[in-house]
């Protein structure tokens, strides 16, 4: 794997799409390209009707000058496999690679990723076409690494192709071996749905009652489609890697249905996102009190860093954004851009690609604004993006090296994640509960990462955390719980939520008392649970007074497990203040061997997750010297030479910060101490004084 040559250093680099423009603007804009300080571009990834116009006929000219071109300017290039817009003479001649809905109706040719991975014949064209591509450009000077395809799962991560049921066949019978096998782990026997023949077997399909499949069944087409995702991906991987060997492989996205995670590890030397945060401000309500807006895209980029510790964004918003039809996002104000751009190299990225170098004058995103207008004349974009290029340049040797620092983490996982897709009594629990913890870290200036776990998970990858919290891992195996446990044992420290262990990775129900799997090291049953929702009242929960903190009342959300303590060790923190169940448990924490497990009975808010933070003294890295306001996020990235501390003010207006010692604001090598100001939209890093 070739992670460090990729990214040991910092980069700036844009999209290009010389198809797209008259040969006579590309050395002008490879030019400019590097006055700016861009060092690489991506290209070609949605181009497979250039380099093959019609079938087994391939042309390399047009792409050829462009490279030639860019290696004259000093600039890397980054090749897309293009196999995420097959052309219509591919699709014409062969139907069969294209996909269907869940109702079997074919997607017709047009947009983009109108495929689907199970097909033979798409398999053996998108080989074909990656080794020609692999064979013609595996000793380009310019050429330093490839994008596989482009945000694979992105417009749909469902597949209802013939070819997909036949796949999902396969991938069944590999899995189960028998049919005996495969109606045990979906419970057919339950409404006689029991297979006698594997052509009797299918991807989920219409019912009586619309789309609700076997819920086993639609558990196990999540995991086939990942699969399916991963083997496909891993032909183009496999092509490159004997093809072209000093080329780094990646690919982009972060799109549902896929274990990234694994892909990475078995096929990348690292993982590459699509950074785009206005999706985040659009996705938030408008009338939230201290909404994180695009703050709240640093959650994702976290999920980012699970995957990459160092990463590359290899799509950077750049300007307002949208298709013709839909995504209307406003532009950037000034110096929003930057702080996007910090935002991502904060929690990971060493090589950040804006997308686009010019927006395009046709075609369904020609409202997707780049750095550069129709026009082609100088705008304030570009010159901020100037601004950035020399700031790169300029702090790389100091920071790229280092990695993002936290001592807790929000645990995911993707059986969880795919399972709560379908199933409505833990699914939507997920993403409420952690962005309420996020929300209590960010806001605390507590660096905070994701984690994502899996049975190939090891005790060392967890202790390098102080702090886990799981909030609702509904799946959980006996081997996953025992792994949780020996975690706090040995000192840490485990916060689950409701809803936790009680399901196995069939996504069949334990016959134990809940929690489950989780029951031993929680020390506790769950005597009796409830939605709260419809015309039940909502619940609060009372939590007891301790040390210096005094009793509060925080609401008790969505779901209410009532606790009932099976050992000694535990304590009880919280009780139900209404409902048949007042006075009951509803909080809990056990201590065992050096750490503890606490069992929080509801849906986490962002009041409960700070009465957990302060009864475990939980607290910023820098509360000793620095003093920061709440709209600036504290973000931390460290080596052998010591911490970076990033701060990024979201708000329009400025900020006031103050530091008690002497420290160097790496971005201007200017000492600061005492009251500063960060400007609207400012960055700072600070590092130890010189």
């Amino acid at each position: 794997m070739q992670v460090k040559k990729a990214l040991d250093h910092m980069s700036v680099g844009v999209c290009y799409y010389p198809e797209q423009w008259p040969v006579e603007l590309w050395e002008d804009d490879f030019r400019r390209m590097r006055e700016l300080g861009i060092t690489n571009v991506r290209v070609a990834e949605f181009a497979w009707s250039i380099f093959e116009p019609e079938e087994g006929v391939y042309s390399f000219e047009l792409f050829d000058h462009a490279l030639e071109l860019a290696h004259k300017h000093g600039i890397q290039v980054i090749l897309g496999t293009p196999t995420a817009t097959p052309p219509a003479w591919l699709t014409t001649r062969y139907p069969e690679v294209l996909n269907a809905t869940f109702e079997g109706v074919a997607i017709q040719h047009g947009l983009r990723r109108h495929y689907n991975y199970s097909s033979p014949k798409y398999r053996e064209l998108s080989a074909s076409i990656t080794r020609k591509m692999a064979e013609h450009y595996k000793d380009h000077p310019a050429v330093v690494g490839w994008q596989i395809d482009n945000e694979f799962n992105c417009e749909t991560k469902e597949f209802y192709a013939p070819a997909d049921h036949i796949a999902f066949r396969g991938w069944l019978k590999a899995k189960y071996g028998t049919l005996h096998a495969l109606n045990k782990a979906w419970g057919t026997v339950f409404w006689s749905q029991t297979y006698t023949d594997w052509d009797q077997v299918h991807l989920p399909r219409m019912t009586t009652g619309g789309r609700q499949p076997n819920p086993h069944l639609a558990l196990d087409e999540k995991r086939f489609i990942s699969d399916n995702v991963i083997s496909y991906a891993r032909i183009q991987a496999d092509i490159i890697r004997e093809t072209a060997p000093r080329h780094w492989v990646t690919t982009n996205g972060l799109f549902g249905g896929l274990d990234n995670h694994r892909m990475t590890g078995e096929l990348l030397d690292f993982f590459s996102y699509d950074s785009y945060p206005q999706f985040s401000t659009l996705n938030h309500n408008p009338d939230e009190k201290d909404r994180l807006a695009d703050r709240g895209w640093s959650q994702t980029l976290s999920v980012v860093r699970s995957i990459s510790p160092r990463f590359c964004v290899m799509e950077q918003q750049a300007g307002p954004g949208g298709w013709v039809n839909r995504m209307d996002m406003p532009s950037p104000k000034p110096g929003q851009m930057r702080l996007w751009t910090y935002q991502s190299i904060a929690h990971g990225a060493n090589m950040v690609v804006y997308f686009r170098w010019r927006t395009a004058t046709f075609g369904q995103e020609m409202y997707w604004h780049g750095l550069n207008d129709y026009h082609n004349r100088e705008n304030r974009r570009v010159r901020e993006a100037r601004w950035i290029g020399k700031e790169i340049a300029a702090i790389s040797e100091r920071a790229a090296n280092t990695t993002y620092a936290a001592d807790i983490a929000i645990l995911r996982d993707y059986d969880n994640e795919w399972d709560g897709e379908y199933d409505v009594w833990h699914g939507p629990f997920a993403w409420t509960s952690g962005t309420a913890w996020f929300k209590a870290l960010q806001y605390r200036h507590v660096p905070c990462d994701i984690r994502y776990i899996n049975e190939q998970t090891t005790l060392a990858e967890l202790q390098t955390y102080k702090t886990l919290v799981y909030p609702h891992p509904t799946i959980m195996t006996d081997k996953t719980a025992a792994l949780l446990e020996q975690y706090a044992r040995e000192g840490g420290i485990l916060i689950f939520g409701c809803r936790t262990g009680y399901k196995d990775e069939k996504g069949h129900c334990y016959m134990r008392p809940f929690p489950g799997a989780a029951a031993g090291m929680c020390g506790i049953s769950v005597e009796e649970f409830t939605m709260v929702k419809g015309s039940r009242e909502p619940v609060s929960m009372h939590w007891q007074e301790t040390g210096e903190l005094a009793e509060a009342v925080t609401g008790a959300d969505d779901f209410n497990d009532i606790l009932h303590p099976e050992s000694d060790s535990v304590e009880v923190v919280a009780a139900y203040n209404s409902d048949y169940y007042a006075g009951k448990p509803a909080v809990t924490r056990n201590r065992i061997g050096k750490g503890e497990v606490w069992y929080y009975g509801a849906v986490f808010n962002r009041s409960a997750a700070e009465q957990i933070i302060d009864r475990l003294g939980i607290a910023s890295p820098v509360r000793d010297w620095l003093t920061l306001p709440q709209g600036v996020e504290l973000a931390v990235r460290e080596d052998a030479n010591g911490p970076l501390y990033f701060l990024l003010n979201y708000g329009e207006e400025a900020a006031v910060a103050r530091i008690s010692k002497p420290m160097r604001n790496l971005l201007t090598d200017r000492q600061l101490q005492g009251e500063f100001e960060m400007e609207g939209f400012g960055v700072v890093i600070l590092t130890e004084a010189l």
